[in-house]
């Protein structure tokens, strides 16, 4: 499902990954851990084609994504790859709806589509009741399940997670964790998870360390 082969990425003269390489198989749950500066992130933002390394290659279903042309790359992240972030990212002026909805629209998906399958996904995450709700009417772990349905809109190949849980209390932070593995069973997702929260590491399928810029 993703390969990533000798990826290499330096910031000026500090080189943050140093010859990375990772398969992740299909409807695989992996935790990426390790301590601030140790290159998790920059590794997640390669493989989900936010950045691109100096060298080495990266390789979801079977596409070499950075020989892809720009608009390509933009047309493929958008398909392929769902993100969710610590601040879970939503427009304040939108409603949630509105706000899962966002990533269909820009494929292109007619409105009516797209609220469809917005609607069941809140259903599936329990928030449907707060769908005509904007983010600051709604709770830390409301707006990260918003923001799961968003990454799920595209039916995507991929989700990619960075510090999911970092922002929530441990009632939500529980349930973020469980919401996972229940992706995994419904949709077959592939997650991979950059996460400092040892719980959620500890219930993947495989749990990865790294160290300065290295896989240990």
């Amino acid at each position: 499902m993703i390969i990533a082969k000798n990826i290499v990425k330096s910031f000026g003269d500090l080189t943050v990954l140093k010859g990375i390489d990772l398969e992740i198989a299909k409807a695989e749950i992996v935790s990426i851990v390790g301590a601030s500066g140790a290159g998790k992130t920059t590794l997640l933002q390669i493989i989900g084609t936010l950045s691109s390394p100096d060298s080495g290659n990266v390789i979801i279903e079977d596409i070499e994504v950075f020989k892809l042309k720009q608009k390509a790359l933009a047309k493929f992240r958008n398909k392929h790859i769902g993100f969710v972030f610590q601040f879970h990212q939503l427009l304040p002026e939108f409603t949630a709806l509105e706000n899962v909805c966002i990533p269909a629209f820009i494929a292109g998906v007619s409105k009516k589509k797209a609220e469809k399958r917005a609607l069941e996904l809140l259903e599936f995450l329990s928030v449907s009741n707060r769908s005509n709700h904007k983010p600051n009417e709604l709770s830390g772990g409301e707006q990260q399940r918003i923001a799961v349905a968003r990454a799920l809109i595209n039916r995507p190949s991929v989700i990619l997670a960075d510090e999911p849980s970092g922002n929530l209390d441990t009632k939500n932070k529980r349930e973020l964790h469980n919401l996972f593995f229940s992706l995994r069973d419904e949709f077959h997702q592939t997650i991979l998870i950059v996460t400092h929260d040892t719980e959620l590491a500890g219930m993947s399928d495989r749990m990865i360390k790294m160290n300065d810029g290295r896989i240990e």
